[in-house]
């Protein structure tokens, strides 16, 4: 009911638009897709096709075949267009086999290539997909690139490859971690920027939220996607996740378990929202662990969900902040303005979904539906869903946004943390950053698998 509510506002105030403006009823454009349209749609597809949502999933589909357009003049970011349009379309193809998810897939892949023409191979931020100019955010220390941006194309890029059978969109990934595993890490830390010129490291700054995030999630999956074959992957994962219990995880006075972020070897205590993903990665990598430390892991996502609830449990509306603090006494509570919001993030609710799956304690669907309750008392308006700007306070402001994430992600964690493991089993499928679903890669049957399907 709740996807259905977001979709039929969104087709009907905003259809073809990136977003939808719950409030003013009219569409909403991000930057970070430039010209191109329909980001709801392409992000909502495999959730409708999961949700057994046949009608509204082919008029997406018609959508897509009719208006979906990448010739445009504009500049996008690489890592959004990835995450969401590439990722949105090839988890289609693979549950509905329909062969235009295919086609557009491979074409949006191919113009990205031009954000790898830099003196490293790593590539740029921003691209102009006419021209094929790239360029980073200005504001990232010395015209660096991002770690999350950068490290958040492997399970996409190598899907391009398996489908289209060209080889350079793997290839294109593979260097990104070759010059990675060139480079000394500060205490065995990545920080979050990395120049594409000269291949240093810009500010040692390190952080498992927003700018560092993803790139551990994908170093993970990447292993699990190759069915457990991509060893460099695994090692990576496992000697970067040793580093952050030793220098980010920390136990407030109250008792709760967060990842700090670190700048320059200073621990700054705090934790965002982004952040709180790393409950259901620990958990997922929890099975591979090196030195009989899967328990260990598995303890470390339940802290960290905890830590999370908590954070959302200490505010009025029952939602959590953007990024809350463990300093001057106070612990998991936002302390600045700025880091009050909450823009229908799914983090949260991602680590839930996976701690229920793999260990079946019923809090985790408890805790999940507060937040259900608390999505509809809150961010549920006449036109759709709203993020709100301040959650500690009693009266709603709402930010006027439906995020397609909202669609593609937090609604769809909601739905599995409901649903039998068996739907899109952790054995088969691999969700990128965005919540799409891709098929592991089995060693014995590359095409079998996607045929089957």
């Amino acid at each position: 009911q709740m996807m259905k509510h977001a979709w039929d506002n969104y087709k009907r105030y905003a259809w073809g638009l990136n977003e939808l403006k719950p409030i003013s009823k009219q569409g909403h454009s991000s930057n970070l897709f430039g010209n191109i349209q329909g980001a709801t749609i392409v992000d909502a597809l495999d959730t409708l096709y999961i949700m057994e949502m046949k009608e509204e999933f082919k008029e997406a589909k018609e959508w897509v075949e009719k208006h979906l357009d990448f010739n445009v003049n504009a500049e996008i970011s690489v890592f959004e267009v990835n995450i969401r349009f590439v990722g949105g379309l090839l988890s289609a193809y693979y549950l509905s086999g329909e062969e235009v998810f295919r086609k557009k897939a491979v074409e949006l892949g191919e113009k990205l290539l031009p954000a790898f023409n830099t003196p490293t191979g790593i590539p740029w931020a921003l691209l102009n997909i006419k021209s094929g100019i790239g360029r980073n955010w200005p504001w990232a220390s010395g015209g660096s690139s991002i770690l999350a941006e950068f490290g958040t194309l492997h399970l996409e890029f190598v899907h391009l490859s398996h489908l289209s059978g060209n080889p350079v969109f793997a290839e294109k990934v593979m260097n990104i971690r070759k010059v990675l595993n060139q480079l000394d890490k500060p205490e065995g830390l990545y920080p979050n920027y990395l120049n594409p010129s000269s291949g240093q490291w810009g500010q040692h700054h390190v952080s498992i939220g927003g700018l560092g995030d993803s790139f551990y999630e994908y170093l993970l999956k990447a292993w699990l996607m190759s069915d457990k074959t991509d060893e460099e992957g695994k090692k990576m994962y496992y000697d970067a996740v040793q580093a952050i219990e030793t220098h980010l995880i920390r136990k407030s006075s109250g008792g709760l378990t967060y990842i700090a972020e670190w700048k320059g070897g200073l621990l700054e205590h705090k934790m965002g929202h982004l952040t709180c993903f790393a409950g259901g990665m620990f958990a997922l990598g929890a099975d591979g662990a090196p030195n009989d430390k899967t328990g260990h892991h598995i303890e470390l996502g339940a802290e960290i969900a905890r830590t999370c609830h908590e954070s959302y449990d200490r505010t009025s509306m029952k939602l959590g902040p953007e990024a809350f603090r463990f300093d001057g006494g106070v612990e998991a509570i936002a302390t600045r303005q700025n880091e009050k919001y909450y823009i229908l993030r799914p983090e949260v609710i991602e680590t839930y979904m996976y701690m229920w799956r793999f260990t079946h304690d019923p809090k985790y669907r408890q805790w999940g539906w507060e937040a259900v309750e608390a999505l509809e008392k809150h961010c549920r308006v006449d036109g759709g869903y709203s993020g709100l700007r301040d959650v500690y306070n009693n009266h709603e402001s709402h930010d006027d946004v439906q995020q397609s994430f909202f669609l593609s992600e937090t609604l769809k964690y909601l739905y599995l943390l409901f649903s039998e493991d068996d739907l899109l089993p952790f054995e088969h499928w691999v969700f990128n950053t965005e919540a799409h679903p891709l098929p592991v890669l089995h060693k014995d049957n590359g095409n079998k698998e996607e045929k089957q399907k």
